[in-house]
């Protein structure tokens, strides 16, 4: 059966709400699809009214009262706002597979006044609440997804011409209290968090929702061996140095044993001076291959800039002393040391395979987002993989 290419939208009140998270983790626990996209938009006033005049539709299960309300929803919170000009954040997620735009239709579910539960994304987090007359006195959709393969082409092809212009890392879309000074930071949701379909990235996300940030970009992305030697450049060194020490020790103990001599404390550490690189190489080419999938002695250098085989979530973070809060609840690096309730605690298993990355300062987050390049337009391409150029 042919690949499928199926969106979310989660609306500017569900990420305002912090429930990215929550949406995320539905989607693909109950999916089974293949998250492909992620990217953020501040909608402009004339990709609004191009999406919200394809709303209402005869094909849609919904009704027809419930479609024209859908569209009134997304001309009025969509749109920027009317006193300022300020634009509003958008989430758009994107999955593949067989059956895609049933799957993630069936996990959103329709609109009603009516809930029965908790089953569906809409069942959860949206509101249609009227009174005894019928009159709607709030409503809030959640999340907006097409209900048929034909409109899902349609609108992943509008919103796919608009992702340069209206998309990437989004700029003045908060407003701060006069004074405040918002810092930007990267998070990495490393590649243990997606080796079979899991609500682990999303409940990461969720987890990083209690710092009271503002996701401004979101990228998935497949990290090449260049890009994770450049990353990791810093650790390197570190890693050369610091395990000298521990190297000579083993090396002492192993070639006593086996020669039957002694080795003085200068042998040792001229065994560390020599081991020690070997040994912080060895670890620095498994951190790369832990997150391209590829280790640099294993490919043809010409191949080092080519996209990895480990899919990574870039998220961009935005809000007053951004960096630190985002390390309080990241942990640290070690997750047996973590405290309770980070991250890493929860979701890490050893200081390499530990769930996601933060960077540790603005400086070293300008340095990372150079290289990771949160903001570029792979979003786009992905569209254009199935429907051809837009």
């Amino acid at each position: 059966m042919p690949q499928q290419l199926a969106y979310v939208i989660v609306t500017p009140y569900s990420l305002y709400k912090s429930r990215t998270g929550g949406i995320l983790s539905r989607l693909i626990t109950r999916t089974g699809l293949d998250l492909v996209g992620m990217r953020m938009f501040a909608p402009s006033a004339e990709l609004v009214k191009e999406y919200a005049e394809n709303i209402v539709s005869a094909h849609d299960p919904q009704d027809r009262k419930v479609q024209e309300l859908l569209k009134s929803y997304v001309l009025e919170k969509l749109s920027p706002e009317l006193k300022t000009g300020r634009r509003r954040r958008v989430m758009m997620l994107l999955f593949r597979g067989e059956e895609a735009v049933r799957k993630v239709r069936s996990v959103v579910g329709n609109l009603s006044p009516n809930r029965r539960g908790g089953e569906t994304i809409r069942d959860t987090y949206s509101d249609l609440i009227v009174d005894d007359d019928g009159n709607v006195r709030y409503f809030e959709p959640a999340v907006l997804a097409a209900p048929t393969l034909e409109e899902a082409e349609n609108k992943l092809k509008l919103w796919g011409r608009f992702s340069d212009a209206d998309g990437g890392i989004v700029e003045n879309v908060i407003n701060y209290a006069i004074g405040d000074q918002p810092e930007r930071t990267l998070v990495l949701i490393k590649p243990d968090n997606f080796r079979f379909p899991t609500g682990r990235p999303g409940n990461v996300i969720d987890f990083f929702s209690r710092a009271g940030l503002y996701i401004v970009g979101a990228r998935v992305f497949r990290m090449s061996t260049a890009q994770a030697m450049e990353f990791y450049g810093p650790v390197r060194e570190f890693l050369r140095n610091k395990l000298k020490d521990g190297v000579s020790a083993k090396a002492k103990e192993i070639l006593e044993k086996e020669f039957g001599f002694k080795i003085g404390t200068d042998d040792q550490k001229a065994l560390g001076e020599i081991l020690g690189p070997i040994q912080g190489d060895s670890q620095f080419d498994s951190i790369v291959r832990f997150m391209s999938g590829r280790a640099p002695g294993e490919i043809p250098e010409s191949e080092w800039p080519k996209p990895g085989t480990e899919k990574c979530i870039a998220l961009v973070y935005e809000g007053v002393n951004a960096v630190n809060k985002i390390r309080d609840v990241l942990g640290p690096t070690d997750p047996s040391k973590a405290p309770p309730g980070s991250i890493r605690r929860e979701f890490g298993s050893t200081i390499m395979v530990n769930a996601a990355h933060a960077s540790d300062s603005v400086e070293n987050a300008k340095r990372e987002f150079a290289i990771v390049k949160p903001g570029e337009n792979n979003f786009k391409q992905v569209i254009e993989e199935n429907f051809g150029p837009l």
